[in-house]
């Protein structure tokens, strides 16, 4: 499992970086927090920064999300996710 703290509403989507005060992935998306909107493009940007499926598995409602991404294990995934 990663956090992922989103910005809705931006200029532009894309992956910041790894916060090490947050101990979270930032994100911002062009979507949206309204209807899912939001969430869909963070699966999306992050499916294919990981190359493989993403599933939000909590914070649904907030900025603050906790995502899975599926077939890597989680040191892999911490491992890219602080590559960027």
């Amino acid at each position: 499992m990663l956090k992922v703290q989103v910005s809705p509403g931006s200029k532009r989507g894309e992956i910041l970086g790894y916060d090490e005060w947050r101990k979270a992935l930032v994100v911002r998306v062009r979507s949206p927090p309204e209807g899912g909107k939001a969430n869909r493009e963070v699966v999306e940007l992050l499916s294919k920064f990981f190359s493989a499926e993403v599933e939000i598995v909590s914070g649904h409602k907030s900025r603050s999300k906790v995502v899975v991404v599926k077939g890597l294990g989680e040191k892999e995934v911490y491992d890219r996710a602080k590559g960027v």
